[in-house]
């Protein structure tokens, strides 16, 4: 099964709402099956303009990263969240096909 992937680019502008956010978010991630594989650490623009704090989560499948969305857990820490951060997200299916040789 093609797992499913949350890829976010975020500005904080409220760091004490956004950690309410990060607390509220746990459930709905740990309900799906989400994981992080990155979490804001040191990054490097190479082209283009990025907002400040990158996060990938990893879910067993694209469903289960659509359905955590949609999840009354995940709805309940976007309200907490607010405008505490500009905050660009694609969910996306993950690649299971040829790699380079």
């Amino acid at each position: 099964m093609v797992k499913g992937y949350w890829v976010a680019h975020v500005t904080v502008q409220d760091p004490e709402r956004y950690e309410r956010y990060k607390a509220a978010n746990a459930a709905a991630f740990k309900k799906y099956g989400g994981r992080f594989l990155v979490r804001a650490g040191q990054s490097r623009s190479m082209l283009g303009a990025l907002k400040d704090r990158h996060v990938v989560i990893e879910f067993p499948s694209y469903q289960a990263a659509l359905d955590c969305y949609d999840s009354p857990e995940y709805q309940f820490a976007i309200a907490e969240r607010g405008e505490a951060g500009d905050i660009d997200l694609a969910i996306v299916e993950g690649y299971d096909g040829d790699q380079p040789a």
